[in-house]
């Protein structure tokens, strides 16, 4: 029976017939009394939260945990508006099924797009046991109070477990229910779990080490495989000695899988794969195999060389992307011009717990476990590498040990689904953190180049602002080499500054590795460049770096691209909801300056950096404080950040995600991808650099704007702003401007003015 048509008193029989009542949100249109999915071609019942009879409540969350706290986050909603009892609240994570609707777990969108729909299905369940209360209880509905697990009559004296009532409920009560008037959901004053802290959900079982991640997976008769993956993008085997790793003690096969062609899309590199009884048999083994490599095209590719060629390519002009005033003009006329040109290497997401999925495929099915953030798309992958329909694949999600991106791409669930077809048993391939750095989806590399014109007041009155990086389109469109519109409104198409003479371009570059999703995207690129620059601004114009940024941003108000010619994608949400408010990114700016006792650094001889942006609907404003020793050793005391997402769920994940966001972008200030002759030349944490303990800051202090807009995006917006303020507090302490990072472990020492 297709869930779509069920009808309301159709899916509570059917559920009451397995004792158990299930709260459904059919996302249909016609009067329906439920909010529509985010993603509108799903038409499917999701289903959120069960009751058993002991009043037991399972709350299903549809989205990936990785160390965000969604599990926690979703449940707080649904808990909130069924008037649920938080000690008798359990999380069950879902399957990748499209009758979730959207379950891909990315771009900071889990909150924002679900808040609504989850608080409506609390909301539902909740007045269906006020109805059933009511109908025993031959009294009207409006006198029924439901409060934490319980519906009370007050002048009758009589009360039930919502427990008990699942075992009520009848055809008389869904009747009541359906015919009465939509309840309102809660006022934010009566929330008695949303905006509030709550402890992970996961918090015991993580500590026990009792959950289950995707390295944890094991099944009866598993085998464990590793595979030997090009060192070159489509590079081929051009031959293979297998004969040593077969003989190796505990492995049953090896197994040769076929090299994609361009575009790489998701699909797995192929290469060659050893299956044995262990994870240690399978990679000695596979430090056996002697293959001789057909590197293609992309053998040619050197970061060194290509990162000149963007530099080249940014000082020439470029597409216009974005035009207000007359640029040439603006600066032909301007007192003063400063230029600058920023680059940004390529990255790699350096999860803690690499890439891992364990698949059983039988003739007309396939079962998987994976870490992944995008279920659905790992069963629609499967199902077209094995030539079977969706329906017969399962995908069970784990816990995933931290995501960025990259677990939303699925060529690591295919290659498990693939060699446990070719081997006939359960197969989990295990990816190590060689296997991680160095056959990567990574973060693009960039250069930009700015210019500005200053009058004799020192006021910015034109900027000139040119990107150019590979883009993520060629991941799926062979010789895509333009960044694509989503890329741009990431930062460089919503410039927020109030300047008269404003021109953006674009320039072109061809990828030569896959490029894939990284935490904060390209808002890492134009941030970094942007916040930098206005600091350079207020250098030369001898004014105070936050005055100036402040400055720059201008009078309150909303900006309308489309005035500009652009067509602005906004993250996929109305404009109307989310408008590119500068009052808000003004406000983070003061009260970061205010937190940061900006205004009386310079008598402290503190050396302070700010920045600000606006990304995934937020706005976050940075300070940070960095000390530099008479060596140009640097350390960071102090970071104060301030973030406004509108309403959000949880308080405390909301601090964590703002102190784990911080230190991200402190890692992507530092490290730094490199290739020659086509082959990534980092392997471990010894060199592909990220934040240790001793470099994080030894303080984050987090300040969240209370508000009562829509729930905007947590999990990547403190990132970008953290690198240009880091360089920026840099600058102040040595004197040394970092324009190209990463930035060095040792900085060379300047007097400061």
């Amino acid at each position: 029976m297709s869930n779509s048509h069920l009808s309301r008193r159709r899916l509570l029989s059917l559920s009451l017939q397995s004792g158990v009542l299930m709260a459904s949100m059919p996302l249909i249109s016609g009067g329906a009394r439920f909010a529509q999915a985010s993603d509108k071609t799903s038409h499917t019942a999701n289903i959120f939260v069960s009751i058993n009879s002991e009043g037991e409540t399972t709350i299903t969350c549809h989205r990936s945990e990785m160390g965000q706290q969604i599990r926690t986050s979703i449940a707080q909603i649904i808990a909130d508006e069924m008037e649920a009892d938080w000690d008798r609240i359990r999380v069950e994570q879902a399957d990748g099924d499209p009758k979730y609707g959207d379950q891909n777990t990315d771009g900071s969108r889990s909150v924002r797009r679900n808040l609504q729909r989850l608080r409506e299905a609390g909301a539902e369940l909740r007045e269906l046991m006020r109805h059933t209360a009511a109908t025993q209880w031959q009294v009207p509905a409006e006198e029924c109070e439901a409060i934490l697990h319980r519906v009370t009559h007050e002048k009758s004296q009589r009360s039930a477990d919502y427990g008990e009532l699942v075992a009520l409920i009848d055809d008389a009560a869904i009747e009541a229910h359906k015919r009465a008037p939509q309840q309102p959901l809660k006022s934010r004053e009566e929330w008695r779990y949303i905006g509030k802290a709550k402890a992970s959900v996961d918090m015991d079982a993580v500590i026990s080490g009792t959950t289950e991640f995707g390295m944890d997976v094991q099944l009866e008769g598993m085998l464990v495989a590793a595979i030997a993956r090009p060192p070159v993008v489509f590079g081929r085997v051009k031959s293979v000695d297998d004969s040593a790793a077969k003989q190796h003690p505990g492995v049953r096969g090896v197994v040769q899988l076929d090299s994609p062609q361009a575009p790489p899309l998701f699909k797995p590199l192929g290469g060659v794969a050893v299956l044995a009884d262990n994870t240690w048999a399978a990679f000695q083994a596979r430090d056996k195999l002697k293959i001789e490599w057909e590197d293609g095209e992309n053998a040619s590719y050197n970061t060194g060389s290509y990162r000149e060629q963007l530099r080249n390519t940014v000082r020439s002009s470029g597409e216009i992307v974005r035009q207000q005033g007359d640029i040439k003009k603006g600066l032909s006329q301007a007192k003063q011009t400063i230029k600058a040109e920023y680059s940004v290497p390529h990255l790699v997401h350096a999860m803690m717990e690499p890439l891992a999925a364990t698949a059983i495929v039988n003739e007309n099915s396939a079962e998987i476990w994976a870490c992944t953030q995008h279920p659905q798309a790992a069963r629609d992958s499967v199902a077209g590498a094995l030539g079977f329909k969706p329906e017969q694949v399962t995908v069970h999600v784990t816990l995933l040990g931290g995501g960025f991106g990259r677990k939303s791409k699925q060529d690591f669930v295919v290659e498990a689904a693939l060699l446990s077809k070719a081997s006939g048993r359960p197969v989990k391939v295990v990816w190590s953190r060689e296997d991680e750095i160095q056959h990567a989806y990574y973060h693009s590399c960039s250069a930009q180049y700015l210019e500005a014109g200053l009058n004799s007041k020192g006021e910015t009155t034109s900027w000139l602002h040119r990107t150019v990086f590979p883009t993520i389109g060629s991941t799926f469109s062979a010789g895509a080499d333009s960044p694509m519109g989503m890329e741009l409104d990431m930062g460089l198409h919503d410039i927020p500054f109030d300047i008269p003479n404003l021109q953006l371009e674009k320039g072109k570059a061809q990828s030569h590795i896959r490029i894939g999703w990284l935490r904060s995207v390209i808002n890492i690129h134009h941030a970094f460049a942007i916040g930098s620059f206005a600091h350079e601004l207020a250098v030369a114009a001898k004014q105070d770096p936050k005055d100036y940024l402040l400055s720059l941003i201008g009078p309150d108000r909303h900006i309308d691209l489309s005035e500009s010619g652009v067509e602005y994608a906004n993250y996929g949400d109305p404009i109307e909801d989310y408008p590119i408010d500068t009052a808000r990114l003004r406000n983070v700016v003061e009260r970061a300056a205010r937190n940061s006792d900006w205004d009386n650094k310079r008598k402290a001889g503190r050396a302070l950096g700010i920045a600000a942006h606006r990304s995934f609907l937020s706005y976050v404003a940075t300070v940070v404080e960095v000390e530099v020793d008479s060596e140009g050793r640097w350390s960071i005391p102090e970071v104060f950040v301030v973030i406004d997402a509108g309403t959000v769920v949880n308080t405390e994940h909301v601090k964590a995600q703002c102190e784990g966001g911080s230190i991200f972008g402190l890692s992507c200030a530092m490290g730094e991808i490199t290739a020659e002759n086509g082959k990534v030349q980092q392997s471990n944490f010894h060199d592909f650099r990220i934040a240790r303990l001793n470099e994080a800051p030894r303080n984050v202090q987090v300040d969240i704007v209370e508000s009562e807009a829509p729930p905007a995006g947590v999990g990547e917006p403190p990132t970008p702003p953290f690198i240009p303020a880091f360089c920026n507090a840099l600058y102040e302490a040595s004197g040394q401007r970092i324009r190209d990072l990463p930035v060095p472990d040792r900085l060379n020492i300047k007097k400061t003015a």
